[in-house]
């Protein structure tokens, strides 16, 4: 098993084993590039979230090697949702990790402090990692995600070595579901539909074009539409 890959099936079973939730489907995801499925989503229920969503893509023909995992907090709670994407392009290791707010972080300085104060010198020690390098993201999509948000290329040393830092987002993550955040005046509901459907937009997210060009455009839909619902 590659290193992305081991590193999302241990993240997964961690999350799934703290919060009991089990595989509601499974579904391959193929493309014309091959006779056998390049990938799956998997969704994922049960405890106290929403759902989790994951999206396996290997192929190893163009070198790509990516496992994305969301899990998604209820629609009327507060509590962030969180990211894990692990990937070897080729060339090199990639991450994304990430707990996306729930409000207007500016405003809501409490639920700041509570939520993502905690994460402030985890993020700092994954930057002094030697081999980990910042990602080539505009600030477009930097203002959907959180101040705190990894999001990096990393040598083979450097994207082990950052194993700890995702442990370290997920169990202040599970903390947070478990005992929750400080109460905010917002439109939950309202806030998370918008949000994410400007979080998966083809027209703000470049990944989307190479999704669809490697499992075509109803199975990259399926794909974008569990994410947004």
């Amino acid at each position: 098993m590659s290193l992305p890959a081991a590193l999302s099936e241990r993240t997964l079973e961690t999350l799934s084993g703290a919060l009991g939730l089990t595989v509601a489907e499974d579904t391959p995801l193929t493309s014309a590039m091959s006779p056998e499925p390049v990938g799956r989503l998997r969704v994922l229920r049960g405890g106290p979230i929403d759902k989790a969503v994951t999206v396996d893509l290997v192929v190893p023909p163009i070198g790509l090697d990516s496992h994305m995992i969301f899990a998604f907090t209820a629609s009327d709670s507060a509590v962030p949702h969180f990211t894990l994407d692990s990937v070897y392009g080729g060339d090199y290791y990639a991450m994304h990790l990430d707990l996306i707010p729930r409000v207007d972080l500016a405003v809501h300085l409490e639920y700041l402090d509570s939520a993502y104060l905690p994460l402030t010198a985890l993020l700092e020690a994954a930057w002094e990692i030697d081999g980990v390098t910042p990602a080539a993201i505009g600030p477009r999509q930097r203002a959907l995600m959180s101040p705190w948000m990894v999001v990096c290329r990393a040598t083979e040393p450097a994207f082990e070595a950052l194993d700890a830092t995702v442990d370290a987002y997920l169990q202040h993550w599970l903390t947070l579901v478990d005992k929750g955040v400080p109460a905010v005046e917002a439109d939950l509901p309202g806030r998370d539909l918008a949000n994410r459907a400007n979080l998966f937009s083809p027209q703000v997210d470049p990944v989307w074009a190479q999704v669809t060009r490697l499992l075509g455009a109803e199975q990259s839909e399926r794909v974008r539409e569990e994410l947004e619902s």
